[in-house]
């Protein structure tokens, strides 16, 4: 690290990225860090509510330019899908700590070359999974492992968003399994709910790439893109219960993701962006509920370096993660949902595509452990054609 306060880089600023600047300007008020620079096409604080940024930070329209050039402590990319690799690697190669956004890369040979090159560069390497900042995970762990609801019988991730038709067109890469023969992944089991994956193979403490076994997909898409957007899947997980997920962005609503662990005599419920923890007895009784605190990423990176801090989400414990993202990536493309079981709706976010009964066949997959397919959902495709992935 360079003398005084850690100089900090954010390439991509606008969107999600102005999340990752607030978090900046908040650990520069706090005297933790200097906000040396930004990167982005676009000029900051061009959009409405936008921070806006010290006079001091160097602004770039480039985010390599940026690394070259700032002499950076630690690098922000919240950048498109495919740039992770290449951006993550130069920022290393120049010295720099990465805070790398979700999901770390689109490939699985990607992910490997990214790990190896933290190993090799000795800089530490931050995935962009927040909740994995969450004491609830070390609370639900806690909680099977003193034998709260029994024996496990299953781990489950479970999200039912709505996203807008502008979603898929929010960038060129939106929506894609491939671009210009690059791979992108932006589904929703590896993108907008991939923490919900991360987590719950973190609850199951999976979450490198050998405790991931054979995964079962049934990949389904109601709009009119590549990627999946209504999908479950069952993972085999090494010495341990499986995971079922049911991630959809074609519900009604939004509801509240979560992970649960369904045991012999009751089941843990984490809802993740909230970090509280509910115990559920098969006794019928009112759940147990806690809240837990949660450590911010870039904090966190920034503790590891001055003061050899654990990382909360470092790149080598999202391997299990990056295993189910490579089974999305090399199956089958995504079966279309047929008209008669999708509906356009108008909402205050925009025009969104429901697909029927999506909660209730989502909710099936977790208690049940079998996918949308396998369980007889009408709009999916047989169980004998859904791809199984090693």
């Amino acid at each position: 690290m360079t003398a005084g306060l850690p100089r900090v880089g954010i390439a991509g600023i606008h969107g999600h990225g102005a999340s990752h600047v607030r978090t900046a300007l908040g650990l520069v008020a706090a005297g933790r860090a200097e906000l040396a620079a930004v990167a982005d096409p676009r000029p900051p604080a061009s959009g409405p509510g936008e921070p806006v940024l010290p006079v001091s930070t160097a602004v770039f329209d480039d985010a390599a330019a940026m690394i070259d050039a700032a002499d950076l402590d630690v690098v922000v990319l919240c950048t498109p899908i495919h740039t992770h690799l290449p951006l993550g690697l130069a920022a290393m190669e120049a010295g720099s700590h990465v805070l790398l956004e979700k999901p770390p890369t689109p490939t699985f040979a990607d992910f490997e070359q990214l790990v190896a090159a933290s190993a090799t560069t000795g800089r530490a390497v931050q995935l962009g999974f927040q909740s994995l900042g969450s004491a609830g995970i070390a609370e639900v762990r806690r909680l099977v492992a003193e034998g709260a609801i029994g024996e496990v019988v299953r781990y489950g991730a479970l999200g039912t968003w709505l996203r807008t038709e502008a979603y898929w067109t929010r960038a060129p890469w939106a929506g894609h399994r491939t671009l210009g023969g690059r791979p992108v992944a932006d589904g929703a089991v590896t993108n907008p709910l991939a923490h919900a994956v991360a987590t719950a193979l973190a609850v199951a403490g999976a979450d490198r790439s050998d405790d991931v076994g054979r995964v079962r997909l049934d990949l389904h898409r109601a709009n009119d893109i590549e990627a999946d957007d209504t999908s479950s899947f069952v993972v085999e997980l090494q010495d341990r219960a499986p995971l079922a997920g049911a991630l959809s962005l074609t519900a009604p609503r939004r509801s509240e993701p979560c992970v649960v662990v369904t045991g012999t005599r009751g089941r843990i419920v984490l809802w993740y962006t909230l970090d509280v923890v509910q115990v559920f007895a098969d006794d019928g009784a009112l759940p147990h509920t806690s809240a837990h605190p949660r450590v911010g990423l870039l904090e966190n990176l920034l503790d590891h370096l001055g003061t050899g801090a654990s990382l909360v989400a470092p790149a080598a414990a999202t391997g299990g993660f990056m295993r189910v993202l490579e089974a999305v990536r090399t199956s089958e493309a995504p079966h279309r949902i047929p008209d008669g079981f999708v509906e356009r709706r108008e909402s205050p976010e925009g025009v969104h595509r429901v697909v029927a009964d999506v909660e209730r066949w989502s909710d099936r997959v977790l208690a049940e452990g079998r996918t949308f397919a396998e369980l007889g959902a009408p709009w999916a495709v047989p169980a004998s054609v859904a791809a199984s992935v090693e």
